[in-house]
Parts: structure tokens; C-alpha cells; sequence
């Protein structure tokens, strides 16, 4: 879409950018290695310097504190959400006394050294962890990093009561899913005294706020990744309950359940994402997993009983996962009373010109 580029125009840098009839469009971040060669941050025509980020920051980090008064319910959320609070390519979790950056773009990358002091001042945090995804750095061209307080692993957070470590060594994206608190707060109040499993339950976010928060009766958590299932296993005696742990694939686990007619009152399937491609033949085999998991895991809910399944697949609009899980749920002859369809926490703001970046699906289902 470009007709030209000015020839001292570099990766990573600040560039003017105007419209076909030569009128200014906006400011953005500029690199022709990209897939992404343009990520706007202006449609004016003002000056990108500290003053500007620091009103951009400020008003993130306000919504956070001031109006959702995040501080009250959880030492962890997200501080910053990329495009939804206007610097594309930047995500800052907090926990606690630690601000935990993922950079998706060169251009975020280079402005680093001015935001990070203000998003300090901003939070009262004082260390960091900055992490360049490799994938993504050969993407963007630059070299991928894990940067920031020396010696700075792990972290305790507390969530609604609930207390957690993150692990930022062996941990996924940040180390901890914010995006699901509000879920997670949800499903408290619906197990108290019921069985509940957790498939692909990470380090342990659902499991332990069903049981902790909620009361539940009897917990089960699974996932394939043995460093999470020891940092769940943590977190289960930080918090002196106990939850059955399973280190085992979430699919082939819930087809030996289903063989053994074992069943709970409350199912949650919370995959990692299936979908990570326009490719028509990958988005079909992660539309499969999809359809394949969802089957396996409806087979474990008793009757009349709660499914909660959700998809971070940005890819996937709400409507095509819903349809998913109903195809699901109708192939093991079940039907679904749909209560409820809930996305990510409101810290995970969307902006109105960027609607592709509202990822997370979460259906609340009973099955009959």
C-alpha cells in the first residue's frame, strides 16, 4: 500500500505518513522488514516526544487505578494493552513491585528507555523484566532479549483473595493471565461445594480460585506442561489447600476419563491458542482441536451441570467459537443452555479502530 518511502526512513523509527493527495494521515512507527510496516500512533500532526508518551501512559494507567481501582481486588492486571491504549506492539503486565514487558514491535522496542521510568513513577513499581519474543524479533528484525532487573525470577501476586507465584523463567507470555480475573471471579460463585476440572489449567489460576474463593468441593487441574503443573503445585501450598494436579495431555486425559464414565459438576477447557494463522490449512486443523476438545471435555460434565470454554484465538470471532462448541456439544448428543459470553477483563481495553485485537471467547454453558 505504499507508493514510497523517504530513503533515510529506518527500522524502528518515528515517520510522518500522508494520504494519497499528499495531506498529513498521522505519525507512526515505521519497519519495511515487518509484516506489519506501519503502526500508527497519531492521525495528527503533533510532535511524538516524552510529553506525548507520558499523557498516553498516564491515561492507561489511570483507567487501571483510578476507575477500575484494579489495586482493590489483585496486585496483578495489565498496565498496558498495545493498540487498545494507543502504542501498538507494547504490553505491560504489574505484579506487584515488578512491571513484566513484552515488545511486539521494533519501534516500541527503541522507545523503551523513555517509557519504562514513567510507567514506574505511574505505578509505584521499581524492577522490570523486558522479553523480545524471538519469533518476533526475527520478524521485526532485531535481536531477541530477555532485559531488565538482574536477578528478577518469580514474584507473588494476590488475586481476589488468592495467592500466586509467577514464575517468570519457565512462565508463558508475561507469566500470569490477567485476562481471565473477572472470569475466574465469575466461576467462584458457582462451585461452592461441586467438583471441578480444570483442563489445561496452567499454573493454576481457575483451580485454585474454585477452590479457595469458591469453596468447591473437590478441584482437578491438567496440563501438558510439567514446569506449570509444579508451579500450580506451589501455589496450592502458598494458599494451604489442596487440588489433584495431573501432568498429562488435556485430549488424551479426557478421552481415559470418559472411557472410566467419570464425570464432574463443573468442566473448564482454557487452551492455549489453537490458531495462530490465516493459512487455511492451519486455521483448519486449530478449528479442529477446537471442535475435538470441546467434545471430549462435554463428555465429562453431569447432567445439568456447568462448562465454561474459551478460545485466545484472535482469529476467531465469538460467533464461529460459539458455533464450534455447539457443533461440539450436539455430535455427543448433549444440548447447552448458554448462560453467558464473556471476553477479557476490562484492562484489556479495545479501541474502536482496531476491533481484531478483542481475542479472548469465554461461553458459560449448562449441559443437559
Amino acid at each position: 500500500m505504499f507508493r514510497q518511502a523517504s530513503s533515510d526512513a529506518r527500522p524502528g523509527d518515528l515517520v510522518a505518513v500522508y494520504d494519497k493527495d499528499g495531506e498529513r494521515f498521522g505519525t507512526a512507527f515505521y519497519n519495511p522488514r515487518s509484516k506489519i510496516a506501519l503502526r500508527m500512533i497519531t492521525h495528527d500532526d503533533r510532535e511524538i516526544d516524552e510529553t506525548f508518551f507520558r499523557e498516553v501512559l498516564t491515561r492507561a494507567v489511570s483507567l487501571r487505578r483510578d476507575e477500575l481501582r484494579l489495586d482493590d481486588v489483585s496486585s496483578a492486571y495489565r498496565v498496558f494493552h498495545s493498540e487498545g491504549d494507543g502504542l501498538s506492539g507494547l504490553i505491560v503486565d504489574r505484579y506487584d513491585d515488578v512491571l513484566s514487558i513484552q515488545v511486539f514491535s521494533y519501534g516500541a522496542y527503541r522507545q523503551l528507555e523513555t517509557i519504562v521510568p514513567i510507567l514506574h513513577e505511574l505505578c509505584g513499581t521499581t524492577k522490570e523484566r523486558i522479553q523480545v519474543d524471538s519469533h518476533v524479533a526475527s520478524l521485526e528484525g532485531f535481536a531477541a532479549s530477555v532485559e531488565g532487573t538482574e536477578g528478577l525470577r518469580n514474584v507473588r501476586i494476590r488475586e481476589n483473595g488468592v495467592r500466586f507465584a509467577v514464575n517468570f523463567e519457565s512462565g508463558h507470555k508475561t507469566g500470569f493471565f490477567c485476562d481471565q480475573r473477572d472470569n475466574r471471579a465469575r466461576l467462584a460463585t458457582l462451585v461452592r461445594g461441586k467438583s471441578v476440572l480444570d483442563l489445561c489449567c496452567y499454573t493454576g489460576g481457575f483451580s485454585l480460585v474454585a477452590r479457595v474463593a469458591g469453596n468447591a468441593g473437590e478441584v482437578t487441574g491438567v496440563d501438558l506442561d510439567e514446569k506449570a503443573v509444579d508451579q500450580a503445585r506451589h501455589n496450592a501450598n502458598l494458599n494451604q489447600t489442596r487440588v489433584r494436579w495431573v501432568h498429562a495431555d488435556a485430549f488424551s486425559y479426557a478421552r481415559q476419563m470418559a472411557q472410566n464414565d467419570r464425570q464432574w459438576d463443573v468442566v473448564i477447557s482454557d487452551p492455549a491458542k489453537l490458531i495462530a494463522s490465516r493459512d487455511e490449512e492451519k486455521f483448519e486443523e486449530g478449528r479442529r482441536k477446537y471442535q475435538d476438545l470441546n467434545r471430549l471435555a462435554l463428555a465429562l460434565v453431569a447432567p445439568g451441570g456447568l462448562f465454561l470454554t474459551c478460545s485466545c484465538s484472535g482469529l476467531v470471532s465469538m460467533d464461529a467459537f460459539e458455533q464450534w462448541v455447539i457443533y461440539s456439544a450436539h455430535r455427543q448428543g448433549r444440548r447447552l443452555q448458554i448462560i453467558e459470553r464473556t471476553g477479557a477483563s476490562p484492562d484489556h481495553p479495545v479501541l474502536s479502530n482496531c476491533l481484531e485485537s478483542r481475542y479472548l471467547k469465554a461461553i458459560w454453558a449448562r449441559v443437559f
